[in-house]
């Protein structure tokens, strides 16, 4: 019987709504419309530092749990969204932005498609009239073509 009981109570601890729990930390505080907002906001454009490419709303991992409960902390304190991103940034460096700051170092990062699409544009460029020179060697000339239709009316 008491077998029976335990097993019962972990299999009730196991099932997925037990870590559901979790999430709902920051939306059971007190936060109102506007802070909820940010806070959905804030967490959705910090990326998790230990996933790879996951925002903290979409992470399971321990670190990221703590990083929303900074998140609400800091919103319950009144802190601005450029304080807690800030904030954020000092503490984690430039991976925890999607939109990681123009600086030097992120430099080839907002820069990089803007030069790759240069240089194919250079490239295109470059092979057009190559392409356009090879079209002109297979065309004949007015003398060419009319001994072309004359030899095909006389094969008639």
């Amino acid at each position: 019987m008491v077998a029976g009981v335990m097993v019962t109570g972990v299999i009730l601890l196991k099932t997925p709504g037990a870590d559901a729990a979790i999430d709902v930390y920051a939306e059971a505080q007190a936060l109102d419309g506007e802070q909820k907002a940010r806070y959905e906001s804030l967490i959705d454009e910090l990326r998790c530092p230990q996933c790879l490419n996951i925002s903290l709303a979409g992470s399971d991992a321990m670190i990221a749990r703590d990083l929303r409960r900074e998140v609400h902390r800091m919103l319950l304190a009144g802190k601005s969204d450029a304080e807690i991103l800030e904030f954020m940034y000092q503490r984690y460096g430039d991976f925890i932005l999607y939109r990681p700051r123009f600086k030097l170092s992120t430099l080839l990062l907002w820069l990089g498609p803007l030069m790759f699409l240069g240089i194919a544009l250079l490239v295109l460029w470059r092979m057009i009239p190559g392409l356009r020179a090879q079209t002109d060697h297979t065309r004949l000339s007015r003398d060419q073509q009319t001994r072309l239709d004359a030899l095909l009316k006389k094969a008639e």
